[in-house]
């Protein structure tokens, strides 16, 4: 089974493409727990917080992937892991917990989604200045680098993005 985490700063089609991309596959996209958590309890959120939704969409992932390989699956998709809430840490601290660093349940591939889309404000969503953008997408991909993962940028709206994201899975690119 492939574990594919969609990774990249709000407003770059993360939920919209995982759910195109789980109804293509046949498979199961796990949703993004942060954006319930902020749903339910505001968007005024400390280091404690942001290690909880970390945690709890660590825990999620697991238990879908645990699913996914009963039945056989061939692919899982994640909203989210731990590493992008690491950025939100960085993005909104300066620094994050050390929890984060011990972090290693990485997936097997990460697609970075690039900025190149419209920034949509959906009530949640905080960094909307280009130059904030800019800066979520490079802690995006230090991240990313800094782990020594396997990733792929996405970028293209539309169709577009939409193939790039199946290229990735299909080893293409």
């Amino acid at each position: 089974m492939k574990r594919i985490c969609l990774h990249g700063p709000e407003s770059t089609g993360k939920s919209t493409l995982g759910t195109r991309l789980a109804a293509h596959l046949g498979c199961e996209v796990v949703p993004e727990y942060g954006r319930a958590y902020c749903e339910a309890h505001g968007t005024d959120i400390g280091m404690a917080e942001l290690v909880h939704i970390a945690q709890t969409q660590d825990a999620m992932n697991r238990a879908a992937a645990a699913r996914a390989a009963e039945l056989g699956a061939a692919h899982l998709l994640f909203d989210t892991d731990p590493l992008i809430t690491a950025v939100w840490a960085e993005m909104m601290f300066g620094a994050r917990d050390p929890w984060f660093n011990t972090f290693t349940g990485y997936a097997d591939l990460y697609m970075l989604l690039d900025i190149d889309l419209p920034f949509v404000d959906d009530g949640l969503r905080v960094y909307a200045k280009p130059e904030e953008r800019r800066r979520f997408f490079d802690l995006c991909k230090a991240e990313l680098d800094s782990r020594q993962v396997g990733y792929m940028l996405i970028q293209g709206q539309g169709d577009i993005r939409f193939c790039a994201a199946l290229d990735a899975i299909a080893g293409r690119c």
